[in-house]
């Protein structure tokens, strides 16, 4: 099952194993889920069910990883089951929280998990129905796991990766970020010493659309050439960094690690170097 699906294919979808999950994050959310989402679909917010916030984002980062047991329990509660398909959506491109849902549900080990290429805006260009309100459904038995399934990889890991040379670090932020020209929301502008900047803009069209795999397989075969083939992949808080991750699995490529803490929690941690390009 290709990771992405059109607004045109996902119309044609059907049955009770389907499971819609609105994944739009930022500022009043549950209420733009209210007034409006696709029919159907059962609302899943950043960062209360795709994180769990702690106290100090120097360890772990601004969205770390909930408990896999915690997660569960998430699913459950959305009557997601292992048979379960699931399509989920935001509205930026899937660089908000459908990535992160998409790579979270993977890694708990559901196989047929899709993300909305263009989001909410494109399934309502193609005619997709809307609704309002809650949506009524059951829950669903909780399954039980011990471990997420995808590699991750901690603050620890991605330096000796660096200072080793045995690894390519990809910083998935736009690149005045990444150059340290400001910072809109971390402390620190800059980004790790030896990472690469590929924004994760690059992997949509000027639509708003992904590239096609093929497209993409080109791009980041050039893009990384010549450099070591072992990816670890990571943006501000661990969550663009999955919507590259995504693009990398659509392309063909195999699943590249995630430092979940990403730029929020290095640019905090005392005594970590920070690199400027300009």
């Amino acid at each position: 099952m290709s990771p992405i699906i059109s607004p045109s294919d996902f119309k044609k979808l059907s049955g009770e194993n389907l499971i819609i999950l609105d994944a739009r994050a930022g500022k009043d959310i549950r209420q733009n889920y209210l007034e409006k989402h696709i029919k159907g679909a059962r609302f899943i917010d950043l960062d209360k069910d795709l994180a769990d916030l702690g106290a100090d984002a120097a360890f772990g980062g601004r969205h770390p990883l909930p408990a896999i047991e915690k997660f569960a329990e998430t699913l459950s509660n959305l009557g997601i089951s292992e048979n379960s398909h699931v399509v989920v959506y935001d509205d930026k491109n899937g660089a908000n929280a459908a990535a992160r849902a998409w790579w979270m549900l993977k890694s708990f080990g559901l196989e047929n998990v899709q993300v909305l290429d263009g989001g909410i805006q494109s399934a309502e260009k193609e005619g997709v129905e809307f609704s309002s309100g809650e949506e009524t459904f059951e829950k669903a038995s909780v399954i039980k796991k011990e471990n997420w399934l995808l590699p991750v990889k901690a603050l620890e890991v991605v330096e000796n990766e660096l200072i080793n040379h045995s690894s390519t670090v990809v910083d998935v932020r736009d690149a005045y970020r990444y150059r340290g020209e400001s910072e809109p929301i971390d402390l620190v502008a800059g980004h790790i010493p030896g990472a690469i900047n590929i924004p994760f803009s690059e992997n949509l069209d000027e639509n708003g659309n992904f590239l096609k795999p093929e497209v993409l397989k080109q791009k980041y075969t050039e893009l990384l050439k010549d450099k070591p083939q072992h990816l670890i992949i990571h943006c501000g808080s661990g969550v663009t960094a999955c919507h590259t991750i995504l693009a990398l699995e659509y392309a063909g490529f195999p699943i590249a690690d995630l430092y979940v803490g990403s730029w929020s929690e290095w640019s905090r941690r005392e005594g970590k170097e920070i690199a400027k390009e300009i």
